[in-house]
């Protein structure tokens, strides 16, 4: 049997939260950075640093030709994906114990649908630029994998939030805010179920295309209000959206409206350790390490 490597292109937040949730001492796992500075949080993690800033080093091409499960978290630019614009040649040709792959998408994919909910088959409308990028990245992936015979996992993430990354932190240093749009509701993510579907997946080296989201699209302002009862404190003021100053980028996340399903993962066994942000909320409260993501043992695998 081939000793399972794993190398996680963009080993950003939940790239390290996967890495984390490895279970397997033999298991190796390469994962890059831009930034030299980023390598000692990855080691942390489980990881053995590389820098990747584009090009293709050799040290890169040494991992990548005995990676038997790669993970791919970087998002694509207006020259394309840029993983695959440095390493298509060498997926395709030079990494012959190569299972699976995973692209790590958003479902951002999917645009404004009014509210209505929607899963992986509902038309891919998007709206903003960053999102037009990513539908046309998810395509070259399952391309790629479609002609090296090798299944291709596309993880449609909703918004991401963890240890380190959520409304509680947000009310202890101030920037919470409750900007209220009437009607909008989003889906969320823990970035321990986005680890815990990607080694789900590969376990059984399934592929397909996964919405990896909770079971309640909510209105941001309850979230925040959530976590203020949590914490004891008063809820910053609701803001209307009209009103609100806001970066386009920001902004531009309002002008998408939708309730996105799980019900494909489910059914392809993955259970969800915080279905919603409440349990997850209430976990990190009562554990205490909701205000760093990286101090964190690792956790269990489902």
């Amino acid at each position: 049997m081939t000793k399972q490597q794993i190398f996680i292109f963009g080993a950003g937040y939940s790239g390290r939260a996967f890495a984390r949730a490895n279970r397997d001492a033999d298991t190796t796992i390469f994962g890059t950075t831009r930034s030299l500075e980023k390598f000692a949080a990855l080691r942390q993690a489980g990881i053995v640093p590389l820098r990747f800033d584009g090009t293709l080093t050799s040290e890169i091409g040494d991992a990548l030709g005995k990676t038997t499960h790669l993970v791919v978290s970087v998002a694509p630019d207006e020259a394309g994906d840029p993983v695959l614009g440095a390493a298509r040649e060498v997926i395709a040709a030079n990494i012959p114990e190569l299972e699976w792959i995973a692209y790590l998408s958003t479902v951002g994919v999917y645009g404004d649908h009014g509210g209505h909910w929607v899963d992986e088959a509902a038309e891919c409308r998007p709206v903003s630029k960053r999102s037009v990028m990513r539908v046309a990245a998810e395509q070259d992936w399952l391309k790629l994998g479609h002609d090296v015979g090798r299944p291709v996992a596309i993880l449609r993430l909703s918004g991401i939030y963890g240890p380190g990354r959520n409304a509680l932190v947000n009310l202890e240093n101030g920037t919470a805010r409750r900007l209220v749009k009437p009607g909008q509701v989003f889906n969320r993510i823990h970035c321990d179920d986005i680890a815990g579907t990607l080694w789900h997946l590969a376990e059984g080296n399934r592929g397909g295309i996964f919405n990896v989201t909770d079971d309640l699209p909510a209105p941001p302002q309850d979230v925040v209000a959530y976590a203020a009862r949590l914490m004891g404190i008063e809820p910053p003021p609701e803001i209307p959206f009209e009103t609100a100053q806001l970066s386009p980028m920001a902004r531009s996340f309002y002008g998408e409206n939708k309730r996105v399903t799980n019900a494909a993962i489910k059914a392809a066994g993955y259970g969800f350790r915080f279905p919603d942000y409440r349990s997850a909320l209430d976990a990190m409260w009562a554990s205490g390490d909701w205000r760093d993501g990286e101090a964190r043992s690792p956790m269990k695998r489902s």
